[in-house]
């Protein structure tokens, strides 16, 4: 009975063997994530055989990114002929999204945005030193590096920045007697109205405060009233008085007819495409503007006398304080896909590459970014002389609290206090809402 048993035991054993053997399911202890993803990766991002694959999620910047990012890929490809490179470019407005929906089934390998802490709270990141090379962490300003410290490890590496400023059409301003260029808020409001009685076909000032740029408004005009998102401990003040009085000055403006007509659904781009037109006065913009301007000149071949006569200046302050300047920067962070040692000497091949000088300083340039290395930024400030002034701010100016896990909630929720305060509601209590929200 005992040998029967045994018997049975080995046949039943066996078959299992066979089974396993012909089946797709994964095997737990080698890979806890094979089986669930790659079913679900897009058509273009299957796997390439022996190749090592790397999937990058990039956001969009301009007019030209697509175009960048495509040369940039076959390059590499043709290149690293080990490695397959595949970057998929998304517009600022759908990325969030995008990003999100992904990281459920199918994150990314490395991701392009401007936000990292949510990312590095849930413990999916990798410190920064592991998928960089010594040569290419050597490059950057030490000052951008600081952005992305959260308990002392570096988490994410710049990928470019941009400094803001107010930027004026001087003809419009000189025909509606405006006699000096707006510094305080009081001044704002009054060229604006001069504006407005010279001829009200223009709009006066831009603001966007759609989900593309509302967190850069609110920061215009807070930073400008001499607060902060946070207190010097690094506590949350969303409700600040001086929070809510900027909000309300700005919304204000919407109110009294001085703006374009629906800054929450009216993005950088459509203020740039009306500055450059000339049908709009003056607007709070990045160093890309000139670039983007001429730009759309160049492929309307707009001649010279239709084009617009601007100049650009310190954003409008209120109450004395100093004028400030807004510095955005976005990063490159990688994910942590339980990578082998192989995946991550790639990606740092890919780093590598896209940081080379040259190559480095052509990205900036493309669509008239601020360098965050040393290198491109001496590379930027020599190809384009106009650009020298705004290498020397970038590194003076404010940046958004992007360090804080909660940066990413907050950021939405002074776009919703925006939104619903153009549409009536008391920017006191919505900012108080949202403080209790976020700080608990």
């Amino acid at each position: 009975m005992k040998k029967i048993l045994a018997l049975l035991l080995a046949l039943a054993m066996a078959l299992s063997l066979v089974a396993c053997a012909n089946s797709n399911t994964p095997d737990p202890t080698k890979d806890p994530n094979a089986g669930t993803q790659e079913t679900q990766k897009p058509d273009d991002q299957q796997p390439s055989g022996d190749k090592i694959d790397i999937n990058v999620i990039a956001a969009e910047y301009g007019q030209n990114t697509k175009k960048w990012w495509a040369d940039f890929q076959d390059e590499f490809n043709k290149t690293y002929e080990n490695i397959n490179l595949v970057v998929e470019v998304v517009s600022w407005n759908d990325i969030y999204t995008v990003v999100n929906t992904r990281l459920g089934s199918n994150p990314p390998d490395i991701l392009n945005i401007d936000v990292f802490a949510d990312y590095q709270a849930d413990d999916l990141l990798l410190p920064a030193k592991d998928y960089v090379s010594e040569e290419t962490y050597a490059k950057f300003y030490e000052a951008f590096l600081d952005q992305s410290v959260v308990d002392g490890t570096v988490w994410a590496i710049p990928d470019l920045a941009s400094a803001r400023a107010m930027y004026y059409n001087v003809d419009i301003l000189e025909a509606a007697g405006v006699d000096k260029v707006p510094t305080t808020w009081d001044e704002l409001k009054a060229a604006c109205e001069k504006i407005k009685a010279y001829d009200s076909s223009i709009y006066p000032w831009g603001i966007d405060m759609t989900t593309d740029e509302g967190q850069a408004a609110f920061a215009y005009y807070i930073w400008n009233n001499g607060s902060d998102f946070t207190d010097a401990d690094g506590n949350w003040i969303l409700n600040d008085p001086k929070n809510v009085e900027a909000i309300e000055y700005a919304v204000g403006l919407v109110n009294d007819g001085l703006t374009n007509t629906d800054p929450a659904n009216e993005t950088r781009y459509d203020l740039q495409d009306l500055f450059g037109a000339g049908k709009l006065a003056m607007v709070i913009g990045p160093n890309s503007i000139p670039t983007y301007i001429a730009d759309n000149y160049a492929k309307a071949n707009t001649p010279k006398e239709e084009q617009i006569n601007y100049a650009f200046a310190a954003i409008p302050t209120n109450g004395g304080n100093p004028s400030v300047s807004a510095g955005v920067m976005d990063r490159f962070m990688c994910f942590d896909n339980n990578h082998s040692a192989e995946k991550i000497e790639a990606i740092k091949t890919f780093f590598d590459f896209f940081y080379e000088d040259n190559r480095y300083s052509d990205w900036v340039l493309m669509e008239g970014f601020l360098p965050a290395t040393s290198a491109g930024g001496e590379i930027v400030a020599a190809s384009d002389p106009a650009m020298a002034p705004w290498v020397d701010i970038v590194g003076s100016c404010k940046f958004y609290p992007t360090a804080k896990a909660e940066w990413a909630d907050v950021k939405q929720g002074v776009i919703n206090v925006e939104q619903q305060a153009l549409l009536g509601g008391n920017v006191q209590e919505l900012l108080d809402n949202l403080q209790a929200e976020i700080a608990g």
